[in-house]
């Protein structure tokens, strides 16, 4: 059965939308860096903190504060070339609704997360100390780092453990990329409560280090009037979940007041759980300068809007034309949504002052920005197809209709205590037809050695696709006998496919170890769309 009729009965039956939970695992169960075992999704009461009742207002956290970048995580090292920090998972009290505490999971007390400010060549050494009541890990996204350091499921950190990662960034590494919590059935909630942080890493020469630059956290938050962050409910699951604020840097819709030159580099991540940004400042156009792996090839002017699927990130140029302003927006998006939800309704992300700025001269870009060899032939094949599955067990199919689904076609999807804690267990995001198990090796691969990779998307709305430890390249799109390809060259570690479409990517793997790849919306992940690939 998929997904859309499933929600076609569950819409209408009565009763069904249940307050939801899921308890953190207690200390006792949890393991450090327990290699080989199956971690399974929680089941238990509401989340601490997690709430109920009306959602706070639009406004109820202040909008309009002055724009803000993300606190930076100090380098504690002498050592040049070294960059040595800590950061700590914790419980954290924040005051977003004025007078109102709330409970929020965070790196260093901060929303988002400090960030990590690194050069090409560094050798990086980050210890992460957990202290929250389940386990955790860091996983460095889209970052080259060995598989043992990249907080795969399989490494848990437990509940007042530390373990120090440490890697180097190579020489040819540039741009935005991020970390968050990888712990099978758990990623979901620990980003949506508030783990996640940008890394930025700078080349050694950048050609356009005189256009001053932003970093631009983007974040997903669900507040109760109380101020509380609530727990998945079963469209949460179903969807990935999205909350009434996208912030910007942890502040809802600020104004950034232009730099006075006229002209602006964004570097934007979407670090939200599900969220789709289609960037756009209404009545001026954007310039493309990089992807999830850096610069691309050639700037890519004149764009309406840039799309990043969750977990993408774009370096955009923005030039102050006028000095009215606007609204950057996250603009209405088409991503399959179920539950009656067609487009995700556009929202604004913060306000852009231009009144400061002048008419800035004509730049004449790089050409190219970025030098891109090309690509080795691929010398072995790969086909990973994503898709969804809905049974109605102890042959309670057809019992689905329109006007609802009846009590036995409820009792099929498992027990009603289960029903209510937001996880259907009847439900699950299939990558080969398979869930995701941790004993399990789903694909194997040879270091070094170029691969295609055939991305099949054979459901009902988009999926981000995400590979660990490596980049690729988006070679076409083939659909009904034809083939569209990909309009510039860059390197990207997510890519979004739309329902029912194929990509076809060109990736390669240096290190021997487990990869994991998965969809990055990170609800589908929990409920099973992940796999492990070895690299021998």
């Amino acid at each position: 059965m998929r997904r859309r009729d499933f929600l076609t009965g569950l819409a209408g039956s009565a009763g069904l939308a249940l307050a939801t939970g899921i308890r953190p695992a207690s200390g006792g169960q949890a393991m450090h860096h327990a290699g080989g075992s199956s971690a399974q999704p929680r089941h238990g009461p509401p989340a601490m903190g997690a709430g109920s009742g009306p959602l706070a207002a639009a406004d109820a956290i202040p909008p309009g504060r002055p724009f803000a970048a993300p606190a930076t995580l100090r380098n504690t090292a002498a050592q040049p070339g070294l960059f040595r920090a800590t950061l700590v998972a914790a419980p954290a009290g924040i005051e977003l609704i004025p007078g109102v505490t709330t409970e929020a999971w965070a790196y260093n007390g901060q929303l988002p997360g400090p960030l990590i400010d690194l050069q090409a060549g560094d050798e990086v050494e980050i210890t992460l100390e957990n202290r929250l009541p389940e386990p955790t890990t860091i996983h460095w996204h889209g970052l080259p780092v060995p598989p043992d350091q990249d907080g795969n499921p399989d490494a848990a950190v437990a509940p007042g453990a530390s373990h120090t990662y440490r890697f180097k960034i190579p020489e040819d590494v540039e741009g935005l990329y991020w970390y968050h919590p990888h712990p099978h059935g758990q990623s979901g909630e620990q980003v949506h409560r508030g783990l996640a942080g940008a890394i930025r890493v700078r080349a050694r020469e950048d050609a356009l280090s005189a256009i001053p630059e932003r970093i631009l956290v983007v974040t997903d938050l669900r507040l109760t009037a109380l101020g509380a962050i609530p727990a998945n409910d079963m469209m949460d699951w179903m969807n990935g979940r999205e909350g009434q604020y996208a912030l910007v840097n942890g502040l809802n819709r600020p104004v950034l007041r232009f730099d006075a030159c006229g002209r602006e580099r964004w570097h934007v991540l979407n670090a939200t759980n599900a969220r789709y940004l289609r960037l756009a400042l209404p009545g001026r156009e954007l310039t493309l300068l990089g992807t999830d792996g850096g610069r691309i090839e050639q700037a890519q002017a004149g764009l309406p809007d840039v799309l990043l699927a969750p977990a993408q990130r774009a370096e955009i140029l923005v030039t102050a034309t006028d000095g009215s302003g606007g609204a950057l927006m996250a603009q209405a998006y088409a991503r399959g949504r179920m539950g009656g939800a067609g487009e995700t309704p556009p929202i604004p992300l913060m306000q852009v002052d231009f009144g400061a700025a002048r008419q800035p001269r004509p730049l004449a870009l790089p050409q190219p920005l970025r030098t891109f060899q090309a690509l080795p032939g691929a010398t072995a094949k790969k086909r990973v197809v994503m898709s969804e599955s809905m049974p109605m067990a102890h042959g309670s199919h057809g019992m689905m209709s329109a006007g609802g689904m009846s009590m036995a076609g409820m009792a099929g999807m498992g027990n009603m205590g289960e029903m209510g804690m937001g996880r259907p267990p009847a439900m699950q995001f299939l990558l080969n037809g398979k869930a995701f198990d941790m004993r399990r090796i789903d694909l194997s691969s040879r270091a070094g050695e170029w691969e295609d990779w055939e991305i099949v998307n054979d459901s009902d709305m988009d999926h981000p696709f995400h590979i660990h430890g490596t980049q690729f390249a988006v070679l076409e799109r083939p659909l009904d006998g034809s083939s569209t390809r990909e309009p510039f060259r860059a390197w990207r570690d997510t890519v979004n496919l739309k329902a029912r479409e194929t990509v076809l990517i060109r990736t390669t793997q240096a290190a021997r170890g487990i990869r994991m790849f998965h969809c990055h919306i990170l609800e589908h992940e929990d409920l099973g769309m992940m796999g492990r690939l070895e690299v021998s």
